[in-house]
């Protein structure tokens, strides 16, 4: 999990929360606030792990915002923290991949107006991240899967799917119209 900040149009600072799955790269959970708590947080937690569907560890660097009533709501979830050492962002490796990722990919090419705005981008962002954007460490697949288009036939042609309102694209094969 991690923690990065966003600046809007009127100079307002939104926080967003992610939880990442390491395995698939897959987003678990994200939330935006604009004043982040230790209690926000912990109740961040428990959304994405209902009932008994928790990882055995979290990894989280040494932000102010993860103080003790982090680490202890964790541990009742039976959920072992795990610290990254000073200065050490590679050892949240796949977390800081993913917020440079949206950092890269979405937020320096908008400008973010406010927290429902926000929300709605990151919506839109992860839902193309889950589905069409593929990773190089996923063998060339997306994080929820995605089959292999095959072409349906000689006539058939290439047609662009617009992703993340016009940021990004995805391609198929539409069928000649007989």
């Amino acid at each position: 999990m991690d923690f990065f900040s966003v600046p809007t149009a009127m100079f307002q600072v939104l926080h967003v929360f992610l939880v990442v799955g390491h395995s698939r790269r897959e987003v678990v959970h994200c939330a935006v606030t604009a004043s982040p708590t230790s209690a926000w947080v912990a109740q961040q937690l428990r959304e994405p792990f209902p009932f008994e569907s928790a990882p055995r560890f979290i990894v989280f660097d040494r932000d102010p915002i993860f103080s003790a009533g982090v680490p202890g709501t964790l541990k009742s979830m039976l959920i072992q923290p795990t610290r990254t050492s000073y200065r050490s962002p590679w050892q949240n490796g796949v977390a800081e991949r993913l917020v440079g990722t949206v950092r890269r990919e979405l937020l320096d090419h908008v400008i973010v107006l406010n927290e429902r705005h926000l929300r709605r981008l990151l919506d839109s962002f992860i839902g193309y991240y889950h589905l069409d954007r593929t990773h190089l460490s996923l063998n060339k697949d997306s994080p929820r899967g995605r089959a292999v288009e095959r072409r349906p036939g000689a006539t058939s042609s290439v047609v662009s799917l617009s992703r993340v309102g016009g940021l990004h694209r995805r391609y198929a094969w539409r069928r000649a119209a007989a």
